[in-house]
């Protein structure tokens, strides 16, 4: 099971397709991956797990510059997993563990925001909620994970 960097191409795109069937739309990434192909963008923030020739898994993985962490102390670069999905078919056998355990290896403090139902998966994974900031986090609720040296950031901070 190897965690690969999917490229942004009419292949990747087809692959997409099957996850539509068994996720919500707010998980389709047919959208990002039809804009990145369109605008040329050859850094994909796309990665995935193939079972044989067969994508079953994939996430968005980004990159978020320090300027913008409202989350994290000390402040610095995180990354911000979204659309971590699992062909049904295929759950429950380690490749969405294998994902997240594949976005902890940069060593960079992460922030996702749980889709329904899938916060017991976060909570074995080691992620944590937030303490809920009603401007910052807008009707969301994360769920963030911590590498060693890296805590939340405090309230008198978020207020400022």
């Amino acid at each position: 099971m190897t965690v690969q960097k999917l490229s942004i191409n009419y292949k990747t795109l087809e692959e997409f397709k099957q996850f539509r069937e068994y996720g919500l739309q707010e998980l389709s990434m047919l959208e990002d991956l039809q804009a990145n192909i369109i605008e040329n963008d050859s850094e994909s923030p796309f990665y995935g797990i193939y079972y044989g020739e067969k994508l079953v898994a994939r996430m968005s993985l980004y990159r978020k510059d320090k300027r913008f962490d409202q989350y994290f102390e000390p402040k610095q670069d995180y990354l911000e997993l979204w659309k971590l999905e699992v062909i049904q078919k295929y759950q429950n056998k380690g490749f969405g563990r294998e994902l997240v355990e594949f976005a902890k290896s940069f060593g960079l403090p992460i922030k996702t925001n749980p889709r329904v139902k899938s916060d017991a998966f976060w909570t074995k994974m080691g992620f944590t909620p937030v303490h809920y900031n009603m401007e910052r986090d807008l009707g969301e609720n994360p769920l963030v994970w911590y590498p060693e040296g890296v805590s939340a950031q405090s309230s008198e901070e978020l207020d400022a």
